[in-house]
């Protein structure tokens, strides 16, 4: 009786790769299942079962990859997961897929490497795995400093922000605060006087420093990408019976006190940049 071949799910959204990688794998023993999509993954993983499953680290969007791994792990945790990345120096992706698969791999793909990994993996005695997972409220202020660090680099690499002259402690500094405010109105708290008038200060510092309406609003949309990235990251260790209600109630947050800083930023008259432009 012939030998059962290793049933593997490959999702890569590149054409080529998909083909060329899929064929190859065939060739050496494997029953390759490819879709180039999430929702194709995961339709896939509900109905079928698998070996292996190998996922392109951005499938669409970035990170997306980490969504499959995740329904994966939750519905068959035995099967072996591999992560395809073309930015091996990426240290934050590479710590969470280090955390959350059993292996990666980089693109260009060494086929040989490749195979020997997913051998070895599935030689191996593999038990179970139950993920511990926590609330996301947990998860954001675990990551508090990381999350400050991805705004600030996403305003350094803006070319109107990063214009305007401040320390990194200037420019960051309201950071913690809006996501730790943010985080107990996720747990019940209500939002207090305290945090009004503090958003009400970021606003008047803001319009003292230079900044306009637009660039007050585009900070705090890098502060949602931020926490997004953050979510996505740890999307296998996130509580899920609270995860939408989480993130409802923490961009509601950021987008109440954004208001509160706009008002006492248009209060405080024109800005230095709107005067300059004005004469």
């Amino acid at each position: 009786m012939p030998e059962k071949k290793p049933r593997l799910l490959f999702v890569d959204d590149e054409d080529n790769v998909r083909i060329m990688l899929g064929l190859v794998l065939e060739k050496n023993g494997f029953s390759v299942t490819s879709v180039g999509t999430v929702p194709e993954a995961l339709s896939l993983i509900a109905q079928q079962e698998f070996d292996v499953l190998i996922a392109d680290l951005n499938v669409g969007s970035p990170g997306d990859g980490f969504t499959v791994v995740s329904a994966m792990r939750r519905t068959r945790p035995k099967v072996v997961t591999f992560i395809l990345t073309g930015y091996p120096a990426f240290d934050t992706a590479l710590e969470a897929i280090r955390l959350q698969v059993d292996d990666y791999v980089t693109k260009p793909t060494d086929i040989d490497v490749l195979i020997e990994k997913i051998r070895s993996k599935l030689s191996g005695k593999s038990a179970e795995r139950h993920i511990q997972t926590r609330r996301l409220t947990e998860i954001i202020a675990e990551h508090l400093q990381r999350i400050t660090a991805d705004w600030l680099n996403q305003c350094r690499s803006d070319q109107e922000l990063s214009s305007i002259p401040l320390s990194d402690a200037q420019r960051s500094d309201h950071v913690p605060r809006v996501i730790q405010q943010a985080l107990g109105i996720a747990l019940g708290d209500s939002l207090s006087e305290k945090t009004t008038s503090a958003a009400r200060e970021h606003g008047i510092t803001r319009h003292r420093q230079g900044f306009t309406v637009p660039l007050l609003i585009r900070e705090a949309r890098f502060l949602e990408h931020a926490i997004s990235r953050c979510v996505q990251t740890n999307l296998l260790a996130i509580d899920i019976s609270h995860l939408i209600s989480d993130i409802i109630a923490v961009n509601q947050t950021i987008q109440i006190q954004l208001e509160h800083s706009v008002a006492a930023f248009l209060e405080s008259g024109p800005s230095q940049n709107e005067s300059v432009a004005a004469d």
